[in-house]
């Protein structure tokens, strides 16, 4: 189920028709309180959330909300400058849409998102240290304590794990989850590898994953 937070109900209304048409079950609500709310107390697979929210912002209900649930969520706000995309990204947002927005570009990156949280290998758990995937779950451990991750957070961690010698690039890890062009610009990716450091380092100081310059990312040895 998809639920649709936005306070204009003609947008709130086309979103979630032409979600039910594209075969997807959906819910709405139409401020801040409201959305929290039902994203808390009803099993949601993936969240579409505007910013400018009645009640409580969207920002808000992110924070909120990253703090219990590691759901899918992807924002929808006319506010389109990187700074706060790059926010929204620490904050927790698996992926950010502009107002005025193309619906079928709205439906492919909801598809890229829930791909990338599904199941995608035999082994049910996924080790490396003390770092530890559930794949069935799509939860993270450090030792016996879970860490909250977003979904491409998971998604990036799992990549590394089911490939310890590899070095990835930038370019090769956005675009091996997404399935999407990699704009050489973007700087999504230093963004979520600094989530995922920053979330392992509550932990411990040994270092998870390594800077390789001039060529990117992989576990430390």
């Amino acid at each position: 189920m998809i639920l649709v937070i936005e306070d204009d109900k003609t947008i709130n209304n086309l979103l979630c028709k032409v979600l039910s048409d594209s075969g997807y079950e959906t819910d709405s609500a139409f401020d801040g309180e409201e959305g929290l709310y039902k994203a808390l107390n009803t099993k949601c697979d993936l969240i579409l959330l505007d910013l400018m929210l009645p009640k409580k912002t969207g920002e808000e209900v992110l924070r909120d909300f990253r703090k219990v649930s590691s759901t899918p969520a992807i924002v929808l706000s006319a506010k389109d400058q990187v700074i706060n995309r790059i926010e929204l990204l620490r904050l927790g947002a698996d992926d950010y849409i502009s107002k005025p927005f193309d619906i079928d570009e709205v439906i492919l990156r909801i598809e890229a998102v829930l791909r990338r949280t599904k199941n995608r290998a035999d082994t049910p758990v996924i080790e490396y240290k003390d770092l530890r995937l559930d794949k069935e779950s799509k939860r993270v451990f450090f030792k016996n304590d879970e860490i909250t991750v977003t979904g491409m957070e998971y998604s990036i961690l799992e990549l590394f794990l089911e490939n310890p010698n590899k070095v990835f690039s930038k370019r090769n890890l956005f675009e091996s989850i997404t399935g999407e062009a990699y704009m050489s610009d973007d700087n999504t990716m230093n963004v979520h590898m600094s989530n995922i450091r920053k979330k392992i380092a509550k932990y411990t100081d040994e270092p998870y994953i390594d800077t390789v310059y001039g060529m990117g990312y992989r576990l430390s040895k």
